[in-house]
């Protein structure tokens, strides 16, 4: 494995024991089953998400249906997943009702306000309860890149870090590549948050007593 890729994922990958990433993603669990403390017993949709998330929380529930853009990995019994788009759900899922939703990480890759909108009206109608989680636009260190300040650089620079910056989360062979990769991530902030969910209350992941992190919470 190369130096960056060994470097981001000691920093990054949320699947790793002992990364930032997976302390992070250690206190969002933690703060999810503070607000949903009957986890256990509900059923859950999770918008974007993985398998691997639902095997290692501490509290699984009922039941959960994940539904990502990839094929899941096998499923244990009380798991299924859809491959699609959580922004128009595929038929098998458009009309059915959970408890809960979750997703981790995953409104910021929709494209823009228009998907944006449409993935908050899949949750409102998928459930009454949620959690959207979403990395801050203000945090000074651009989180999937890990680098500082790359979401407030013009797109042609943000495509230049991802052909040339070792913690890159994919790196591209030519200048097209490169630029569909930065345009991909839109990071929002506490106002867009506020606009997509009004109904929810805002908690807000701190780091040094920055925000790093916002989540839209319907309990």
């Amino acid at each position: 494995m190369a130096f960056g890729s060994r470097l981001r994922a000691r920093v990054a990958d949320g699947s790793r024991p002992g990364s930032l990433g997976h302390r992070a993603r250690a206190r969002r669990a933690a703060k999810l089953l503070e607000s949903f403390p009957e986890l256990a017993s509900m059923t859950v949709l999770d918008l974007g998400g993985e398998p691997h998330f639902w095997r290692t929380v501490a509290v699984r529930p009922a039941a959960v249906t994940i539904l990502n853009l990839m094929p899941c990995e096998p499923e244990p019994p009380w798991l299924e997943s859809f491959t699609g788009d959580a922004c128009a759900p595929p038929p098998a899922l458009a009309g059915r009702r959970f408890d809960l939703v979750v997703s981790n990480s995953v409104i910021e890759h929709v494209g823009g306000h228009g998907p944006r909108q449409r993935f908050a009206e899949v949750v409102r109608r998928a459930a009454d309860r949620h959690w959207v989680q979403t990395p801050y636009r203000y945090f000074p260190v651009e989180p999937h890149w890990v680098f500082p300040g790359m979401q407030f650089l013009p797109l042609r620079m943000r495509a230049e870090v991802t052909r040339r910056w070792p913690l890159s989360p994919g790196r591209a062979d030519n200048l097209p590549e490169a630029i569909a990769n930065a345009a991909s991530v839109e990071l929002l902030s506490l106002t867009e948050m506020r606009a997509y969910f009004p109904e929810s209350r805002l908690w807000c992941e701190r780091v040094g007593g920055l925000v790093k992190s916002v989540t839209a919470i319907r309990d």
